[in-house]
């Protein structure tokens, strides 16, 4: 009798060269990871061509691509007013990586042989990079506009003396933790979707099994965990979209905090 399989719902997250199961020293190796950031480049570039044909009537694609664009430019416009334009780039690039890429990691790809499906936005490297940007810019901007000045962001204007020194360090603080927790939230999110969708995964595998064992619980155990799957799928679906807005929408207040030092 076959030994069961083994559960390992943290491999699915191991980044390794293509064609081989080891990375080695040299930096310069095509991962599975870099593969699905090209699958996921190469989506949006054929996402935003539909949006070029500029045709008087719009068609679907291109119609769908305008509402996105004004979608993010709204979250903007709303955050910084008129100059939002300015930083409309970065934000609409960060929003539509992050939800394209939580996307393509939640489609069923592995039903194809040989293909591993990986979510980029799985790993912190990834958005934590993407969150060290949008940083940097807060960082750029706040000190291209204000200066020095810029450090008043940390200091209440009509908090007492007393207080401003006790309330400076934890704004302080608390503005350094922005990286990390604007990188950390999709991150988690996910990670965690994902680990629950291979657990279960294996659960219907496992049910199925026991079923065509000849046990009725192992039917009942695999579909149950069937539906649960389907559910959690959309679930991610729906927290990869909402994710990207938060990013987008974070970014763009944090923006607005250097702009008029709020």
């Amino acid at each position: 009798m076959a030994a069961p399989a083994k559960i390992d719902p943290m491999g699915q997250f191991a980044i390794h060269p293509i064609g081989s199961d080891q990375l080695t020293a040299s930096p310069f190796q095509f991962t599975n990871s870099s593969l699905w950031m090209m699958v996921v480049l190469a989506a949006v570039l054929l996402f935003m061509w539909g949006g070029l044909q500029r045709k008087l009537v719009p068609g679907r694609w291109q119609a769908s691509v305008e509402l996105l664009t004004g979608f993010v430019d709204n979250i903007t416009r709303q955050s910084n007013g008129a100059e939002g334009r300015k930083y409309m780039p970065w934000v609409f690039t960060a929003f539509v990586f992050i939800l394209l890429s939580n996307w393509i990691g939640a489609m069923p790809f592995g039903i194809v042989p040989g293909a591993h499906p990986f979510t980029v936005t799985s790993q912190f490297s990834v958005t934590g990079v993407m969150s060290v940007i949008s940083f940097s810019i807060v960082l750029a901007v706040g000190f291209w506009k204000h200066g020095l000045h810029f450090f008043s962001l940390f200091v209440p204007k009509d908090a007492p003396l007393i207080l401003k020194f006790f309330i400076a360090p934890v704004e302080f603080v608390s503005f350094m933790v922005r990286p990390f927790s604007l990188g950390l939230r999709p991150f988690v999110a996910m990670f965690a979707g994902h680990v629950l969708l291979e657990v279960f995964g294996n659960f219907i595998v496992q049910g199925l099994n026991a079923g065509m064992g000849g046990s009725a619980l192992g039917w009942f155990i695999g579909v149950l965990c069937f539906v649960f799957v389907v559910g959690v799928n959309a679930l991610e679906l729906l927290v990869g979209g909402i994710q990207a807005y938060v990013f987008a929408l974070l970014t763009a207040l944090y923006i607005n905090d250097a702009v008029n030092l709020h």
